[in-house]
């Protein structure tokens, strides 16, 4: 008997929500065959199973949210099979009996776990996922204290979100029995929805809406948000790319659009700026050397997703463009890896794609600014020429900048966004590919 277990889909996953089994419990499946398909807040994944056999038990449903390493199957291998099939993830059920037995617990949370993720706060106790552990070993959080903090996640599930807004309003030192500090009341009073039975229609949030929801409600909740904007005049750049498009295909194969442009004018002002490619804890600020670009890509179900391209510094237009257009296609197609969505350093979202004029985007945390770029439009403009001052057509856009105010002021934002806009409006219109 083998034992599947909950595998690891990304460096910072700690757990994952299953969304189907494609097996049942008496069904047949083949080793690398896909047992069932999981969620994470960043991607939804297929897993295979680690082995050939008879599966004899599902121990989670559909929505079931199950921590990394959790025994979620078992499975009847053949004599032999499963032995030169299994995995890491997988581990025989006798050899996990008796570690189980014999570990203790190391630490006050290593015993908050229930064996069923399912469990919800009953009684004053709650499910603790490894992140909200890892959280409270850090900031000397006891585990009574942990099952005060009121829970906005699914069933009343505590969220990471939930527990550094707690830290917030956190009175040092700590008491023994410590208080949460209720939410100051509003008197005015909560808006009434009118809903006409027969002619409105309610819409469930689907489960990667709700993530997105507390992911830009944690955000604004966290960071000081200031947008700048600035217009910049891309007339060269639009030419230049409308001029060598179809040449950049055929001779690299990959369609030109306007993002490896964006995405390597970012890179090169991040440069020139490296504090604005940093992530910030607490009192602590974290300067990135890799420049990760994330770009902000909408699902066809009008969800959003944030695929990054890595070391952008460090690529020519040829690779960027590549890169780009193959994020963009998985992202249609819902085939992003794990590893394809995680580790961006800044973020940039293409909001002129849906003509808009410009906008002012929440920043993807833990990041400490995101670029929005507008719809380039052409219009009369008063340009200065050898002949004095001319009026002539000119393609013109909006940059706009949303940055963290705790550690990004002012004169770090507003020259950051200029030198952006300098890459663009410069543009080399002698570059090879």
């Amino acid at each position: 008997m083998v034992e599947f277990r909950m595998p690891k889909l990304g460096e910072s996953i700690a757990e994952a929500t299953v969304i189907s089994w494609l097996k049942n419990v008496g069904d047949y499946i083949a080793a690398e065959e896909t047992l069932l398909e999981v969620a994470t807040d960043k991607v939804d994944s297929e897993v295979p199973s680690p082995v050939s056999g008879i599966i004899k038990e599902i121990r989670f449903q559909k929505n079931d949210v199950v921590p990394v390493g959790t025994v979620m199957a078992l499975i009847d291998a053949s004599e032999g099979e499963s032995q030169s099939q299994s995995s890491v993830s997988s581990l025989p059920a006798d050899q996990g009996r008796s570690q189980s037995q014999v570990a203790e617990p190391s630490s006050p949370y290593a015993s908050a776990a229930p064996s069923s993720v399912a469990q919800l706060r009953q009684g004053g106790t709650t499910f603790l996922s490894p992140l909200i552990i890892s959280i409270a070993q850090k900031e000397n959080l006891s585990i009574e204290e942990l099952q005060l903090i009121p829970g906005s996640g699914a069933d009343g599930r505590l969220q990471k979100s939930d527990v550094y807004q707690y830290l917030k309003n956190r009175k040092y030192p700590v008491q023994s029995k410590p208080v949460v500090q209720s939410p100051p009341t509003s008197s005015y009073p909560k808006p009434k929805i009118n809903f006409t039975e027969g002619k409105d229609y309610i819409i469930e949030m689907d489960r990667m809406r709700k993530m997105i929801a507390d992911h830009m409600v944690y955000s604004k909740q966290t960071s000081p948000h200031v947008t700048s904007y600035l217009e910049v005049d891309v007339t060269d750049l639009v030419a230049w790319r409308n001029t060598h498009k179809e040449a950049f295909q055929a001779k690299t194969g990959q369609k030109l659009t306007f993002t490896p442009l964006f995405v390597e004018a970012v890179a090169k002002a991040i440069q020139a700026y490296p504090l604005i490619n940093v992530a910030v804890e607490d009192t602590k600020i974290y300067v990135r050397k890799d420049i990760n670009i994330g770009m902000a890509t909408a699902l066809p179900t009008g969800n959003l997703i944030v695929p990054v391209v890595r070391n952008a510094d460090t690529k020519d237009l040829a690779a960027l463009a590549s890169d780009v257009n193959q994020l963009a296609e998985s992202a249609r197609t819902n085939t992003l890896k794990p590893e394809q969505i995680q580790g961006s350093t800044f973020t940039i979202s293409n909001v002129g794609t849906f003509g808009s004029l410009m906008g002012t985007p929440i920043i993807n945390q833990p990041e400490v600014a995101i670029l929005a770029f507008g719809i380039i439009k052409k219009r009369p403009e008063v340009i200065t020429t050898a002949k004095g001052d001319e009026i002539a057509i000119r393609s013109m856009m909006f940059l706009s900048l949303s940055f963290d105010h705790r550690v990004v002021d002012g004169f770090l934002g507003g020259s950051f966004l200029r030198k952006v806009g300098d890459y663009l409006e410069q543009f080399d219109t002698n570059t090879t590919y």
